[in-house]
């Protein structure tokens, strides 16, 4: 199965470049299932249920949130009838949502999407080792899953790294989000899965993380109230991981980092060209 991870989508820069790129990479490499995390969509904080359809009809087969996945207070009543927008699973019982997604591929394949946050430097979110054990328990790889995506929404690279250690052999991909910067890490750990500290973004990386670079740079100089951050206007990079799965097994074959636009060297998986 080939399966595509795009990380944090970043405003109108990160929609249009999706909305560009998106249809014609799912044809040119033949993907089975795409995932994207949308919880920047809307104007750098949290997604609309507009932006969320947008999303979803350039090709994304689901949409992971993370910390800011409440920001727009409509997403509060949609996420609800929406089932392929996965907020973090490891929320409070009785939040908005679900933190899974069974999403059946146009081959009759079924892939799991599990979101899930860290708590390093993170909002105490309840543990998410253990919300994960219970993904993967109720629904296992090679059973009722073809494939398995984590996406781990968390500012710690040791954290991420830890949650790809424990998923190791049982999911097809871990991936972080989160900081925005695509991290050199891709690769197939020692069971199986593969795994990236971070996928990066997709949104202009001629700014701060994908806002305007003024009043980021002046909140660091001065320390003072400011005016409020705005997502930077440039053209939009696409940013993620490509995975190629066993269908035998779901664990992953081969994987390799995408970048794709401006500011950044492009890299895509060679083996689908």
């Amino acid at each position: 199965m080939r399966l595509l991870f795009l990380g944090d989508v970043v405003g109108k820069p990160g929609r249009a470049a999706i909305a560009e790129r998106l249809p014609g990479l799912r044809a040119r490499w033949r993907l089975d299932c795409v995932v994207v995390n949308g919880e920047n969509a809307a104007g750098g904080f949290g997604i609309t249920e507009a932006i969320c359809d947008e999303l979803l009809g350039a090709g994304a087969d689901a949409i992971t949130l993370g910390n800011h996945s409440f920001d727009q207070r409509e997403a509060l009543v949609f996420i609800e009838r929406q089932h392929r927008l996965v907020r973090p699973m490891n929320y409070p019982p009785g939040t908005p949502g679900r933190g899974t997604a069974l999403v059946e591929t146009e081959s009759g394949a079924r892939v799991l999407v599990v979101s899930v946050m860290g708590r390093l430097f993170m909002d105490p979110l309840d543990d998410p080792f253990a919300a994960v054990e219970r993904a993967l328990g109720d629904c296992p790889l090679g059973a009722a899953a073809d494939a398995i995506m984590v996406d781990v929404h968390a500012e710690a690279t040791s954290e991420k790294q830890a949650m790809g250690v424990f998923c190791d052999g049982r999911a097809s991909l871990v991936v972080g989000t989160h900081t925005h910067v695509p991290t050199a890490d891709a690769r197939i750990m020692p069971g199986g899965t593969a795994y990236m500290s971070d996928a990066g973004m997709c949104g202009d990386y001629d700014g701060v993380l994908g806002m305007a670079k003024e009043e980021p740079l002046r909140r660091f100089l001065q320390k003072t109230p400011g005016t409020r951050l705005e997502v930077a206007t440039g053209p939009g990079t696409i940013c993620g991981v490509a995975v190629e799965t066993d269908p035998k097994t779901g664990l992953a074959r081969r994987v390799a980092p995408v970048r794709l636009g401006p500011h950044l060297s492009e890299t895509w998986p060679a083996f689908w060209e």
